[in-house]
């Protein structure tokens, strides 16, 4: 509002182009009044009565609050934790509740306000991730906390959190993990490992998702300002809840639409865990985006594990194959330890200069 006061009191009389979301503009009656709207845009704006198919006459598109969901399809901002846990029972959440109605949404309302709510998280998205520099943890959704290739993910994350911005999934396992590490990466390594040891007391949301909920509580209340990472989950798995250790979370309704994006704000590179289906597929939609892209717009990418990658699920082979003599064949690779990953990224992402 402040923004729109102060652009009307420097003399501006055209809106054509505007993007309006989510104002309050019942006492702007008059201002909109005096301005040409013609090719204005209001995404669930409030309005004093009448005055919305005023501004329909006068040329501008008025897309109204959608009441059928109770998430705001035109939000401004990316989700944070305590917003969609709001309560401390999980099924009270409005994370809960929004996955409940998703799973019944197929009428032409409901997925019209899938659709805005979606291109609403892509503008928050876009505005968050502008001059950061993203690199990506990928893999497996049923890590369990109390498994030291959860503590490994955890330790990628907390060592690179400091330099680079980490982004995953959202969701439990080694997403989790990864967003952990980050969260704890200004901590020393003992509060990392404080943390993994009282996770570790709820292994596992399938058990309770309350508990699981709760052991996250109480590790961000011992560091209640986290170095900020993002989550890019879906309530396409919504039987999977999002983590608490991504400050930042783009929570969308299409699935497909959250892989995509999420492979390519990746700048920095992503680094791929053991995992199943899931990261296989995000494993080679990496790899078609690297495959046809130049030299200066091609992404690291870290497999981790060579005997899981070259003979559990062989995976390497084909990648290998699929890069020779393209620009992103120097920069695949395959690893063992995530500290070899963690070298590999760091030195592909040096520090900017002062």
């Amino acid at each position: 509002m402040a923004d729109l006061d102060d652009r009307l009191a420097a003399g501006a009389t055209s809106l054509s182009g505007w993007w309006l979301t989510s104002l309050d503009l019942r006492d702007r009656t008059a201002a909109l009044a005096g301005c040409d709207v013609a090719g204005a845009t209001f995404l669930g704006c409030t309005f004093a009565p009448g005055e919305d198919a005023r501004l329909g006459e006068r040329g501008a598109l008025v897309l109204p609050t959608l009441h059928s969901v109770s998430l705001n399809t035109y939000r401004t901002r990316l989700y944070a934790p305590d917003e969609l846990y709001d309560t401390p029972t999980y099924l009270k959440s409005q994370d809960a509740h929004a996955y409940a109605w998703s799973r019944h949404a197929t009428d032409r309302d409901a997925l019209l306000a899938q659709t805005l709510h979606d291109h609403a998280i892509d503008d928050a998205l876009a505005e968050w991730v502008t001059g950061r520099r993203l690199v990506g943890v990928m893999g497996g959704h049923a890590l369990q906390r109390d498994d030291p290739a959860y503590a490994d993910a955890a330790r990628f994350g907390h060592r690179v959190g400091g330099r680079l911005t980490v982004a995953t999934g959202g969701g439990p396992g080694a997403m989790e993990a990864a967003n952990l590490g980050a969260y704890l990466s200004r901590q020393p390594t003992a509060s990392l490992d404080d943390a993994l040891a009282h996770l570790a007391v709820a292994p596992s949301f399938q058990a309770s998702i309350d508990g699981w909920l709760a052991a996250a509580r109480i590790v961000r209340e011992a560091c209640p300002k986290g170095t900020k990472s993002l989550g890019i989950p879906t309530w396409h798995y919504g039987h999977e809840p999002t983590n608490m250790f991504a400050t930042a979370i783009a929570k969308y309704f299409r699935n497909a639409l959250r892989e995509a994006i999420l492979v390519q704000i990746c700048a920095a590179g992503i680094v791929f865990l053991p995992g199943a289906a899931g990261t296989v597929q995000e494993v080679f939609q990496d790899a078609c985006e690297n495959y046809y892209a130049d030299e200066s717009s091609v992404a690291p990418m870290v497999l981790v594990g060579a005997a899981y990658w070259t003979e559990t699920v062989p995976a390497w082979p084909l990648l290998r194959s699929l890069a020779a003599g393209r620009a992103m064949e120097k920069y695949v690779h395959l690893v063992d330890t995530v500290e070899e990953a963690t070298d590999l990224l760091l030195a592909e992402n040096p520090p900017s200069s002062p």
